[in-house]
């Protein structure tokens, strides 16, 4: 299995020297990539549990979400192209790229230069967005029902600027003549890009297929549903014929993540399950059925609060040092 850490950029309170140590640590540690969060903003009526949907669109999250509107967290784009410049080895990217807040042309270029800053080491996640408070305060109310095809465009958007010297595109969310857009990513042809679906199973798998996506990106995931997605994108790619299999893809989750000293309640509530919160021994135990569902990635979160820095560094190091080692022999 890869490691791979989500910072906690989205919190009430924290700190550049925080995302900072973290980093590092994942880097010391050989993890194999780093993440951001997207987030643009907390509208007030989410501090009184009043929003249009719940947290991702999922029916067992509240309608508000888990960072005050007033609290001090850090943009996750900004951190990118931060982490190229702090790290030499381990992959980075933002889980996930809410395409329908940034025109495609713009985002597609910014990318490749990324690449250039991080040696060919970004990873580009793309997802559609789900909280209509969040398309107004981005000037984007009017992408919200078509979002899902504001992010298809984007991806042919990306690979056209990223593997022709001039590319054009004549679509509903850009429309342009030929154009150059500077410099070509370092890979070739282009960073590799994560599909993240919550949903739709033959949705996600059409887009791997189609623009040959590296991998699906999950949310608080159980073993038993990476098993499912797994088996139903796997069956999509079959159907509509693609010369992929779903063994070609990376299965990846953003897990909530702490190790305790007593036992936790680990019994299946859905996305609120304690799915990757217990002792080392719990622990060690999911991370084994999620290897053996298939998931090739998990994607270590610290919670939103509760959990200082300090705490997560000595997780991350009993993850790799002491966990994985135990997971890997099974």
């Amino acid at each position: 299995m890869k490691l791979s850490l989500y910072l906690p950029n989205f919190r009430d309170k924290v700190t550049v020297s925080e995302l900072e140590d973290l980093t590092a640590l994942a880097e010391d540690l050989d993890f194999d990539s780093v993440w951001t969060l997207d987030r643009i903003v907390v509208p007030e009526a989410s501090d009184r549990g009043e929003l249009q949907y719940s947290f991702g669109m999922i029916p067992e999250m509240p309608k508000g979400l888990p960072v005050s509107s007033r609290g001090q967290w850090l943009q996750g784009m900004p951190l990118i192209p931060w982490l190229a410049a702090k790290t030499s080895k381990v992959r980075i990217g933002m889980s996930i790229i809410d395409t329908p807040f940034r025109a495609p042309g713009v985002l597609a270029a910014e990318m490749a230069t990324i690449d250039h800053l991080s040696g060919g080491r970004l990873n580009v996640g793309v997802g559609a967005g789900w909280m209509p408070e969040e398309f107004a305060a981005s000037s984007a109310s009017h992408i919200f029902p078509k979002r899902n095809k504001h992010v298809r465009e984007t991806i042919e958007i990306m690979q056209g600027i990223w593997t022709n010297d001039v590319f054009e595109y004549h679509g509903e969310f850009a429309d342009f003549d030929r154009c150059g857009f500077g410099a070509k990513p370092v890979q070739q042809p282009g960073p590799p890009i994560f599909f993240s679906g919550l949903k739709d199973p033959k949705r996600a798998a059409t887009r791997i297929s189609r623009y040959n996506l590296a991998g699906w990106i999950g949310i608080q995931d159980s073993p038993e549903d990476i098993a499912r997605w797994r088996g139903e994108i796997g069956r999509e790619l079959g159907e509509i014929g693609s010369d992929r299999t779903v063994d070609d893809l990376e299965i990846s989750s953003m897990l909530w993540t702490v190790i305790t000293d007593q036992e936790v309640d680990q019994s299946p509530q859905g996305k609120l399950t304690n799915l990757l919160v217990g002792t080392a021994e719990q622990i060690t135990d999911r991370l084994k059925a999620y290897k053996e569902a298939g998931m090739t990635m998990p994607m270590f979160w610290p919670p939103f609060q509760d959990v200082p820095v300090a705490k997560t560094l000595d997780d991350l190091k009993r993850l790799k040092e002491e966990i994985l080692p135990k997971v890997e022999a099974a």
